[in-house]
């Protein structure tokens, strides 16, 4: 049974954390970096996850060129898993493919516009903040 921590950003830079198994797990099995899954599946109604990577139990991240699911071993100069000191410099380095699959264990997306309005957090905000207003109002009054 597939189990997975996926982390949602948006594009002002928030993001959450969902554990998800059981059949939302299974949406996202056999998926690929680029891929959309329905927002559904880890509680955001209404909205589509565009998988950006991830990464399996050892840490290793999924890299977008590597087909398939599997390890594989590249030489790299940069980009996704290697981060060289200085220029010319390369090394071996494990990858996993771009396939997400039961080795996989976190799931990195993101979504369109903000999540928190996707959650609806926007909206208790905004009538906590009210509620707290009139309160304080009340209280200039006496």
């Amino acid at each position: 049974m597939a189990e997975f921590k996926i982390v949602v950003g948006d594009d002002a830079g928030d993001t959450r954390q969902f554990d998800v198994d059981g059949q939302d797990a299974n949406r996202f099995l056999g998926r690929e970096i680029g891929d959309e899954v329905d927002g559904a599946a880890v509680g955001i109604d209404g909205v589509d996850v565009t998988i950006t990577g991830g990464s399996d139990k050892a840490g290793r991240p999924m890299r977008e060129d590597v087909p398939g699911g599997d390890l594989k071993e590249l030489l790299l100069e940069g980009g996704v898993g290697y981060k060289p000191s200085r220029d010319g410099e390369r090394k071996r380095v494990t990858v996993r493919g771009r396939q997400i699959s039961e080795e996989t264990v976190q799931i990195n997306g993101r979504v369109e516009g903000s999540i928190a309005e996707a959650l609806g957090e926007n909206e208790e905000e905004e009538e906590a903040d009210e509620a707290e207003a009139e309160a304080d109002d009340e209280d200039d009054e006496e």
